[in-house]
C-alpha cells in the first residue's frame, strides 16, 4: 500500500508538470500548435528510457522505478509508456508486435475519439 502511495504522489507530480509545461509553452510559442504536448511527450520518451535502463542495470528498488515511470512519467505523459513498450518490443526483436501496437493505438485512438464525439454530440447536442 506504501507504493501505490508514493505512485499517486509522484502522479500528481506529474500531472502539475505536464500543466506547467503545457501552460509555458502556450504562453511562449504560441497555442496554434500543440508544442507543449509535443515537448511533453518527447521528454518523457526520453526520461522513461533513461529511468528504466538506469533502474534495471543499477538493481533501483522496484517502488522507486514505480513511483518515477507510472507514477511521475505517467501523470507527466502516458505516451511514455507507450513509447517504451514498444520500443522493448522492437529491441527483443518483436517486430510485428511493435507495429500492430504502433497502428492500433495510432488508429485506434483516433477512432475511439472520434466515437467519443459521436456519443457526446448525441446524449448533449453539437
Amino acid at each position: 500500500m506504501e507504493q501505490f502511495g508514493w505512485i499517486c504522489l509522484a502522479g500528481a507530480a506529474g500531472t502539475g508538470a505536464r500543466y506547467l509545461i503545457a501552460t509555458w509553452a502556450a504562453q511562449r510559442l504560441g497555442a496554434a500548435f500543440p508544442y507543449g504536448t509535443l515537448i511533453v511527450n518527447l521528454s518523457g520518451c526520453f526520461a522513461i528510457t533513461l529511468i528504466m535502463h538506469a533502474a534495471l542495470t543499477l538493481a533501483w528498488p522496484t517502488a522507486l522505478r514505480s513511483a518515477l515511470t507510472v507514477g511521475l512519467l505517467g501523470g507527466f505523459t502516458t505516451y511514455s509508456s507507450f513509447d517504451y513498450e514498444t520500443t522493448k518490443l522492437m529491441q527483443e526483436g518483436a517486430h510485428l508486435p511493435a507495429a500492430v501496437n504502433v497502428a492500433v493505438t495510432v488508429i485506434g485512438g483516433l477512432v475511439a475519439g472520434w466515437l467519443g464525439l459521436v456519443v457526446a454530440r448525441e446524449l448533449v447536442g453539437p
